[in-house]
């Protein structure tokens, strides 16, 4: 993994451990939500999928959180602090994202559990979620600890001296985060074993691909060096498509 790029130190910004105290909370707090989506929506606690999707996140997290806290701690922060920045289309976009990923899709997920929708699914299928979903946030792990600036919302950070990240997964597409998320919102449903639940899986990639779409357009316009960035690294998410 390449290290990430020099951010602006500790020292400069005072709300750093306000920022990740704030991070780790809402972290937590959307991880309870999902369990409690999951559980009491399939009404069954011996759901062995949702425990095997729980555990992957906390791994992923705590594995995650390690690296970025020898790294990039301010980066933690920034994902933390307040949004008032938000542009108001990313409230959107971002927030039908949110509640397709989030709340549509485990919550289906376990209905279609709990009534039987789709039946029984063969191992295989749940395995081949899993590996998806492993995938998909490994890739957004790793576009985490390379780009010091990977914030939640879509802003340009002048605050922190923001520049164009080159290396990592960004040597190869422009938004190798998205490309993560894309392969969780895919993965879930075959992991959780619902066919229905694909249906807010789509819905949440395509709010990604819409994102992606705006958020590159505004960097292109507002962030320096950028514009030649993408001269360079052609494509947004697919390589050779998009």
């Amino acid at each position: 993994m390449s290290a990430a790029p020099e951010i602006p130190s500790a020292e400069k910004h005072p709300s750093t451990a306000a920022g990740v105290a704030a991070r780790v909370v809402e972290i937590a707090v959307g991880f309870g939500l999902t369990a409690v989506i999951l559980f009491v929506a399939a009404g069954r606690l011996d759901w062995s999928w949702a425990w095997v999707m729980l555990a992957i996140y906390v791994v992923s997290v705590a594995v995650n959180m390690v690296f970025m806290t020898r790294t990039s701690l301010e980066t933690i922060a920034e994902r933390g602090r307040p949004r008032e920045a938000t542009r108001d289309w990313d409230k959107v976009v971002g927030g039908g994202w949110a509640l397709a990923q989030y709340i549509l899709l485990p919550l289906i997920a376990a209905l279609d559990v709990r009534f039987i929708w789709t039946g029984e699914l063969g191992t295989p299928w749940h395995l081949a979620g899993a590996v998806l979903l492993i995938a998909g946030l490994e890739l957004f792990s790793w576009a985490m600890l390379t780009n010091a600036y990977f914030s939640t919302a879509v802003r340009i950070q002048t605050d922190r001296g923001q520049t164009v990240c080159r290396s990592g997964p960004y040597r190869f597409v422009r938004h190798p985060g998205y490309v993560g998320a894309i392969l969780q919102s895919l993965g879930i449903p075959f992991l959780l074993g619902s066919w229905w639940a694909l249906i807010p899986g789509l819905a949440a990639v395509v709010f990604i691909v819409i994102r992606t779409a705006l958020e590159d357009r505004t960097l292109q316009y507002e962030l320096v060096g950028y514009w030649d960035y993408a001269q360079e690294v052609r494509f947004r998410l697919v390589p050779g498509i998009w």
